[in-house]
């Protein structure tokens, strides 16, 4: 049987672009750009990704030194009432009175998956107690976008405390702090759900009237959701829109993603270019947890196909990657030089999901 493994990228770039507070948002061409600060996004995806580096390697000294920068970050985000700042200056200085929907998403996606993935119990325990204050905004977000990140995070929760005997169970407060989650997590999932009812026409099977950014996270959102509350309805969802949404981004072996450039409004056509690397990534985690649900090898395989979109198997033939670091677009005439937070991490996330998952099967995606 053949097997595809993908050798995990160093973190040489997402080192340049983080200093003591946090990540950089953005960089001109392979050069942080200081001036854009940073943000709650951004550090709770690159909290996720060293944590994944660190289950590949457990003696990575930097990725751990990222780790506790990154936390210690989501921890000073956090408001007095349990919400999120989302935008910090290069001063230090908190730019904005609440961070935005998807920010506290996010941030509660990561400390999430903290509670699963770190590697050490003081980390789950500061995951643990931020999520705990910021649950009841979870539960109140009302972007469908937003609510997929909390589910998944949620999900991550669930599913740790389901199958470890660690610090984050051992007190009456946690284990009523795990209820909630659940509870939370049931929210959210039947608010995701009700969207898909209210949108799903015959052919068109989505969650809105319209594919735009990140659009592989609800369909991960349904499936972790299922597995979590062990919801075979969640789980029968979320295969049947990532299957629909398959059919739309891949063609002839190759995944052409949304672009930002128009999006894909129902009844439409489908934008082809402004291509962006945080797509690939939804997708493969979403193949990913589809395995997961039916031990079908073609969701591994997708994923690998997916992958390829990085190192040049997509529409342009480009290569978005070099030096750990990934280029900021995919444009009709040309890639997007820049290489900020945003698009590396999609990158070092995709490769480092699929790091220990050989392909199971070459059957191509279609």
């Amino acid at each position: 049987m053949n097997k595809t493994r993908v050798v995990p990228p160093p973190l040489d770039h997402v080192i340049a672009l983080s200093d003591d507070t946090g990540i950089i948002q953005h960089a001109v061409c392979d050069v942080p750009n200081r001036s854009t600060g940073y943000c709650t996004d951004d550090v709770s995806r690159a909290f996720m990704v060293v944590l994944a580096k660190l289950q590949l390697d457990p003696r990575d000294a930097a990725a751990a030194r990222l780790a506790t920068i990154y936390l210690s970050f989501l921890h000073d985000a956090q408001m007095e009432c349990g919400r999120f700042h989302n935008f910090m200056s290069y001063e230090r200085q908190w730019l904005d009175d609440c961070g935005t929907q998807d920010s506290i998403g996010r941030a509660i996606w990561s400390l999430g998956y903290g509670i699963r993935c770190a590697p050490r119990d003081s980390w789950k325990q500061v995951c643990a107690l931020l999520l705990e204050r910021g649950l009841p905004h979870a539960g109140a977000l009302e972007h469908i976008r937003s609510q997929a990140y909390a589910a998944i995070g949620l999900a991550h929760a669930i599913t740790a405390r389901a199958t470890l005997n660690d610090v984050t169970l051992r007190s009456e407060r946690e284990a009523r702090a795990s209820k909630g989650q659940g509870a939370t997590l049931r929210m959210l999932a039947e608010k995701i759900k009700a969207a898909y009812f209210a949108h799903r026409d015959g052919e068109w099977q989505w969650f809105e009237n319209a594919m735009t950014y990140d659009n592989a996270r609800l369909c991960e959102a349904m499936l972790r959701a299922g597995l979590a509350l062990r919801d075979d309805e969640l789980i029968a969802i979320g295969l049947r829109t990532l299957s629909f949404y398959t059919g739309v981004v891949m063609e002839d072996g190759i995944f052409v993603p949304i672009g930002n450039d128009g999006w894909y409004e129902r009844g439409g056509t489908r934008a082809r270019y402004g291509q962006q690397p945080l797509e690939a990534a939804a997708m493969i985690d979403a193949a990913l947890v589809a395995y997961d649900c039916t031990a079908d090898p073609s969701f591994v395989a997708t994923a690998h196909t997916v992958l390829g979109w990085y190192h040049g198997r997509n529409l342009r033939g480009a290569v978005m990657v070099e030096r750990g670091g990934c280029h900021d677009g995919l444009e009709e005439g040309e890639i997007n030089q820049n290489m900020g937070a945003e698009s590396t991490l999609a990158y070092l996330a995709s490769a480092y999901a699929l790091a220990e998952r050989p392909a199971k099967s070459l059957t191509l995606a279609r």
